[in-house]
């Protein structure tokens, strides 16, 4: 599922009035309420005032919400803040690949080049893959060696 979650308050440069600091508390109250019911720790989400139209609070901060002093997130694995949605985008924390469990590569297509053979594209989700190692592809139960990885 989805563990990390940013709520952009988008179209503030609509709200009457413009860019309304009262109208983004009772939305970011409104959701925060929603997504506490659905399992969500409202002090772990991102909470941005952007327009996307005008690019406020998009890459950098706007002087249009000079009353927004920046988001902040509390997790366990650290604490992050700023003040665009940018920054709250590079704060994602990438999942964990779970190396510790059996190969998993969903394949996304095979080719057939001369020369060289077979090839299955596709991404590791968990376990690792390496050349010499013998994999199953299911449903066809076909066996064969790993050449390469690229």
């Amino acid at each position: 599922g989805v563990k990390q979650l940013i709520v952009g308050v988008n179209k503030m440069d609509s709200s009457e009035p413009p860019y309304s600091e009262a109208r983004y508390e009772e939305i970011k109250k409104e959701v925060s309420s929603y997504i506490k019911k659905i399992g969500y720790n409202p002090a772990a989400v991102a909470f941005v005032p952007i327009s996307g139209w005008h690019g406020d609070n998009m890459l950098e901060p706007s002087s249009n919400m000079p009353w927004f002093k920046g988001w902040k997130v509390e997790r366990k694995d650290g604490n992050a803040e700023g003040k665009t949605l940018i920054e709250a985008l590079d704060a994602i924390l990438p999942p964990s690949r779970p190396t510790d469990k059996p190969l998993r590569l969903p394949l996304q297509d095979v080719y057939k080049i001369g020369g060289i053979g077979t090839v299955p594209v596709g991404r590791v989700e968990t376990g690792i893959l390496k050349p010499g190692m013998v994999v199953v592809f299911a449903p066809a139960n076909i066996t064969t060696e790993v050449k390469s990885v690229e």
